[in-house]
């Protein structure tokens, strides 16, 4: 039972981070990655597809994405959709391909984008910090119901806790490994 519970919130506490890292490779650093436009969505016959659908995305070097579509009538609308998107970039066609080049980051655009970092870090933190609390009732309810022992229930919740402690020190790390890669030049 102890360990159903256990198992549960460390899947939780995943998804948490998963979805971190997630958010974090959507902001924009000042060097060229592909993962950049995932979000970015083209339409495509009528119905909005993310951009890896419809073309292939690489970093050319580091400070250009080179996206090639598929089908040579994608062309025109891949262009209008990253150029639409919020990400304030202005792509050049040559032929079917497009380039994508990545405009410097300013000195407080890099601060603001570091303050978004910080608060998506403290986002993950909360919900993880939310999951322990949810484990620890879960570990409450069972002790009333007589089916574990207080020490049963002690142990867990340490458990409980080292295991968010584990956690919330990955998303410190992810935060940090991300506003060293935006302050880089």
């Amino acid at each position: 039972m102890i360990n159903d519970t256990k198992k549960s919130a460390e899947n939780r506490m995943q998804k948490s981070l998963e979805t971190l890292k997630h958010e974090l490779a959507k902001l924009r650093t000042g060097r060229a990655h592909p993962s950049l436009l995932e979000h970015v969505m083209v339409d495509y016959y009528g119905s909005p597809v993310p951009i890896n659908q419809v073309a292939n995305v690489t970093a050319e070097d580091a400070r250009t994405l080179a996206v090639s579509p598929w089908e040579k009538t994608m062309v025109g609308p891949i262009e209008k959709a990253i150029m639409t998107s919020d990400l304030g970039l202005n792509p050049n066609t040559s032929g079917t391909l497009i380039r994508v080049p990545m405009p410097a980051l300013t000195e407080e655009r890099r601060r603001e984008m570091s303050k978004v970092v910080k608060h998506e870090g403290e986002n993950a933190k909360v919900a993880i910090r939310n999951i322990r609390r949810d484990a620890n009732a879960e570990v409450k309810v069972l002790l009333k119901d007589k089916k574990i022992s207080q020490d049963d229930e002690r142990r867990a919740e340490d458990e409980i806790q080292k295991l968010t402690d584990r956690y919330i020190a990955e998303v410190d790390k992810l935060v940090q490994a991300k506003e060293k890669d935006m302050m880089e030049l």
